[in-house]
């Protein structure tokens, strides 16, 4: 999800609780990015300058307070239409470090999307860390919670053990099955992996796989359609808090028809926000671009679960001369879970064309 991914304060109390066994009442709140708590005090954080080592750091970190494993895919059916599939495992600590059986600080959440332009399917799965219900193993990679899977299908090691993997969740009334393969090596995002979150400094180290080919098959309630498309994996784990004022986030994933990628962020704070963006050429070399390079304007909204979201954007990012009107496969894509946020496929055009994925958080 940030940097990507699911409003983190609410999301942090609801694991802590189940940590805990108070699975009820569920915090609602959504702030932004790490923290079971105003501080990262006795876990790691991140600093400038990490060498990132693969495999290995595909897989847990379980010194800093939270991470996740996130898969956004858009995709077109055999039927002609546009789908988005979303798979994503988070990790989150009571305490630093791991132990085996129930004594393990870590607790395991895990969503499952998957968006057709006329409905809009959410499954999610909560785990225990220590007795085997979920998990991640750097090599050969896999990371699961129950029977939801991302794993490689292909022995190879370093940055390419998440080259070819396979990628499969199921709700009440859905299901998918993919195979993802890398077509350019991992992005690093932000200053060599080091993503700044705000003025004060708060950061994560951030790593992207955007050159997914994905061929697979979606289970729906009319039956299965076989898809084609690109997938998007985003890696991302820290300990420290957003700033105080920072309420949520909306961030893009951009696929553009001329073979280059963007990231995108706002973390918003009742004025301007602070954004960030990476430039991802189509070879897949990064541009890190400065806070505010990249502005983006809400133009268009919807009622979404009693909610006013905004579902049509303008990005814009004078630097590479891109201007583009985003649109929403399905303005009604709510991740009705414990901590409901909206993400879906989008569709935009202006300056260039392409597809991509939008999640916002604190509406």
């Amino acid at each position: 999800m940030n940097g990507r991914p699911v409003s983190a304060k609410a999301v942090l109390s609801l694991l802590m609780s189940l940590l805990l066994g108070l699975c009820s009442p569920f915090a609602s709140a959504a702030q932004g990015f790490a923290g079971l708590g105003t501080t990262a005090e006795g876990f790691a954080v991140p600093q400038p300058g990490k060498v990132f080592t693969f495999p290995r750091d595909h897989g847990a970190h379980p010194d800093f307070r939270i991470e996740w494993w996130y898969v956004t895919a858009n995709l077109t059916g055999a039927d002609g239409k546009a789908y988005g599939v979303q798979w994503t495992l988070f990790r989150s600590a009571l305490q630093p470090g791991d132990r085996e059986g129930w004594s393990s600080p870590q607790i395991w959440m895990g969503h499952a999307g998957l968006t057709t332009p006329d409905r809009h399917f959410v499954a999610e799965r909560l785990a225990r860390g220590g007795i085997g219900q979920a998990g991640v193993t750097a090599e050969p990679f896999e990371a699961w919670i129950d029977d939801w899977r991302m794993q490689a299908t292909a022995p190879v090691t370093g940055d390419d053990a998440v080259a070819h993997v396979a990628l499969k969740a199921s709700g009440a009334d859905f299901g998918y099955a993919l195979d993802l393969t890398a077509k350019q090596p991992i992005v690093l995002q932000g200053q060599g992996g080091y993503s700044v979150k705000s003025a004060a400094g708060q950061a994560s180290y951030y790593y992207s796989q955007p050159f997914y080919a994905v061929r697979g098959t979606l289970s729906l309630p009319g039956g299965d359609v076989s898809v084609t498309g690109q997938a998007w994996l985003d890696r991302e784990w820290s300990s420290q808090p957003l700033a105080a004022d920072q309420t949520g986030w909306d961030w893009f994933s951009l696929h553009l028809d001329s073979g280059e990628k963007l990231m995108g962020f706002r973390l918003r704070d009742g004025g301007a926000g602070y954004t960030s963006a990476t430039w991802i050429a189509a070879d897949g070399t990064p541009s890190p671009l400065p806070p505010g390079a990249l502005t983006l304007a809400p133009l268009a909204t919807a009622q979404v679960a009693g909610r006013t979201v905004p579902v049509g954007w303008r990005l814009s990012l004078p630097a590479r001369g891109l201007d583009v009107t985003t649109t929403a496969v399905n303005p009604q894509a709510w991740m009705a879970t414990r901590t409901p946020y909206w993400e879906g496929p989008i569709t935009f055009s202006g300056s260039q064309s392409g597809r991509g994925y939008l999640e916002m958080t604190g509406y």
